[in-house]
């Protein structure tokens, strides 16, 4: 039995392995993250949707999730320089396929909501949340995946910091609030019925955070 952060137990599952469809969706994740790096940082961005790939493989899932975690973030993140919300949804679709692009959608925060009115960041925080209820499996996979990195990199930042201030400082909520979303993701997803095994690791995570 293999053990991640938070002490959780990963099953030995089948490994997804390397394809031209998820070498292609890493390109094209490469080519819109271009010049982005994590928030207070100076990673390329694209490691974070690499290691949601690689957190989704080592839970085993398949290939059409495995792409959907590298492009997660194209949508809600890569609006600029000529590429609308719409043009990225055509391209998605057309490269990788309607089910990818319904994944991706999924956990996309919306700035609008279906009658075209704009959202505060709360409100599209709570929109995310809701949409949880009618999200896929795959949909709710990818999120796990997505806040269990977050989570852990933000755990491992503020565990080797000497000014915890600094680092909680990335980010709008500050402190109260990023453990509020963390804890608030995770409790949304355990209540629309989700209690696939990746809960264990991100429930960990929270917890540790609510500590720090």
């Amino acid at each position: 039995m293999r053990h991640g952060a938070g002490g959780a137990n990963f099953p030995p599952l089948a490994m997804t392995g390397y394809s031209d469809r998820i070498n292609h969706a890493f390109a094209f994740a490469a080519k819109h993250h271009d010049r982005q790096v994590r928030k207070g940082t100076r990673l390329p961005y694209l490691t974070h949707p690499a290691n949601v790939a690689v957190i989704l493989t080592r839970y085993g899932r398949d290939e059409e999730t495995v792409i959907a975690g590298i492009l997660h973030d194209v949508i809600e993140d890569c609006v600029r320089e000529g590429w609308t919300r719409d043009m990225l949804e055509d391209r998605i679709a057309i490269k990788f396929g309607a089910d990818v692009l319904a994944t991706v959608l999924a956990v996309t925060k919306r700035r609008t909501d279906d009658d075209g009115v704009e959202l505060s960041r709360e409100e599209s925080k709570a929109d995310y949340l809701a949409r949880l209820a009618t999200a896929s499996e795959a949909a709710r996979w990818v999120c796990a995946a997505d806040k269990v990195h977050n989570a852990g990199s933000l755990l491992a930042d503020l565990r080797r910091t000497i000014d915890p201030d600094t680092v909680w400082g990335r980010f709008n909520g500050g402190r109260d609030g990023t453990r509020q979303w963390y804890r608030g993701v995770h409790d949304r997803l355990r209540a629309v019925g989700f209690d696939a095994p990746i809960m264990t690791e991100l429930g960990g995570l929270v917890e540790a955070l609510e500590t720090v």
